[in-house]
């Protein structure tokens, strides 16, 4: 009986249009995987360049990058690798990234966030 009132109800929720939204889970997941796929992957190649080209180091490599996104909203992490890039530039036009308050404040949130990631990933 409690079977057949389940079914109904499902039923009529059908019927009448009901669609049920997005599970909460994906909103959580959408909002913490805000790095795309592409940027993932330059970091990972990087990473395995500068750690070997083993199944070991894309693991580690790819566990550094999702901590570094859990900590570091992707905005941030790009205006610190421009940073970074321009940094390596020089000239003097260039100086205004070595000196920048705002600049050095950048880099240093993703040198934290890239030194939490080697302890967690890499140990």
């Amino acid at each position: 009986m409690i079977r057949v009132a389940l079914l109904a109800g499902l039923f009529a929720g059908l019927v009448s249009g009901f669609v049920p939204g997005p599970a909460l889970a994906q909103d959580v997941s959408d909002r913490l995987n805000d790095y795309p796929t592409e940027n993932r992957a330059d970091y990972v190649f990087a990473c395995m360049a500068s750690n070997g080209q083993t199944r070991e180091a894309l693991r580690q490599c790819s566990c550094s990058i999702d901590e570094i996104a859990s900590i570091l909203p992707f905005e941030a992490y790009v205006q610190a690798e421009t940073v970074l890039s321009m940094r390596l530039t020089g000239g003097e036009r260039m100086a205004v990234f070595n000196s920048a308050a705002a600049a050095n404040t950048l880099v240093a949130d993703l040198r934290r966030a890239q030194a939490e990631a080697e302890v967690i990933c890499f140990f």
